[in-house]
């Protein structure tokens, strides 16, 4: 599946998160106040989700096209359909 995805980019938003993580993680032991944390963790989560849709993306461009093309449409889209139901039930 890594031909399908900008593995490059999505190293670096990886990276990216894992240092915003590593920062929420101090920031409790520096007793921050709450809603700064909470306010971290969203943006986390907001990035973790950025990282999902590039996926996504590349999983319709690549997958779904060469499953539709040369492969078995029905059972692409039902691959598809259950890839965009685990994606959205990330929240």
């Amino acid at each position: 599946m890594k031909q399908c995805m900008d593995a490059e980019n999505l190293h670096r938003r990886l990276k990216k998160i894992i240092g915003q993580i590593q920062a929420i993680d101090r920031m409790v032991d520096e007793d921050v106040p709450c809603e700064d944390i909470l306010s971290q963790i969203n943006a986390a989560k907001s990035a973790l989700h950025g990282c999902g849709k590039i996926i996504l993306e590349g999983h319709i461009r690549h997958c779904v096209r060469d499953g539709i093309e040369h492969g078995d449409a029905d059972a692409t889209i039902e691959k598809f359909t259950k890839a965009v139901d685990r994606f959205a039930n990330m929240s």
